[in-house]
């Protein structure tokens, strides 16, 4: 794998308080990342207008917004984030959301990408929140209906990864969070695993934040990961 190809497939998480920060990470990290996931916490401190100026820059731009609403306001807010020159844009997988959101994209590049299941939950956790399927069988079940519905990708635990890649074909772009180098802090991530076993697992993105946003050195982090990529 070039380091080009390694570069594109990780996604710096810009999971900070502000967009000063923001914009001193994506300084120092430099042309070792050319892709970047703003999310909620970084959209709710005012990170829309740097999501416009990094993809204004050549960079790529995932808004996390896990969307989920009726469908009228669903299709809408599709439609703003493909106008930003967004290449990715998170929903929640529910069939009709995700059908809302495919169907808002008109000529634009944007890919819609629906969530699963949370890296942070595992059984016990759906099962609190009434759900009548194991992680496995309801990332299975969302995944048909995501292909169903269009939508480009998945994001999904990388330990559902492979199952999910035999199951929908090579097409269906697989995101995975959850990605944490050997010997990591896990955070409050449930289901993990590093770079080098989620990229032989089919993912074809990885999303990593802390281990490089809260690193010393967080290009240097940044160029470990990426050279680990290139090697899977």
């Amino acid at each position: 794998m070039t380091p080009e190809t390694a570069r594109d497939k990780l996604i710096v998480a810009l999971d900070l308080p502000g967009v000063a920060q923001a914009r001193e990470m994506v300084a120092v990290l430099g042309d070792s990342v050319s892709f970047y996931k703003i999310g909620m916490e970084l959209v709710y401190a005012g990170g829309l207008p740097l999501a416009r100026e990094l993809a204004g820059a050549g960079k790529k731009v995932f808004l996390d917004l896990k969307l989920h609403d009726i469908p009228n306001t669903v299709a809408r807010a599709t439609a703003q984030v493909a106008e930003m020159g967004a290449t990715f844009l998170t929903v929640h997988a529910y069939p009709q959301t995700m059908r809302a959101a495919r169907s808002a994209l008109g000529g634009s590049n944007l890919k819609i990408l629906a969530v699963t299941v949370m890296t942070s939950y595992d059984d016990s956790d759906l099962a609190a929140a009434g759900y009548a399927y194991g992680v496995k069988e309801l990332v299975a079940r969302r995944a048909v209906q995501a292909l169903e519905a269009g939508v480009h990708g998945l994001i999904l635990s990388p330990e559902e990864a492979p199952d999910m890649r035999a199951l929908l074909g090579p097409d269906m772009l697989l995101v995975t969070p959850g990605v944490r180098p050997a010997g990591a802090d896990i955070g409050d991530q449930k289901r993990v695993m590093t770079p080098a076993r989620a990229i032989a697992n089919g993912a074809n993105h990885l999303v990593v934040g802390r281990p490089i946003t809260q690193s010393p050195d967080p290009r240097a982090a940044a160029l470990a990961i990426l050279a680990e990529i290139a090697g899977a």
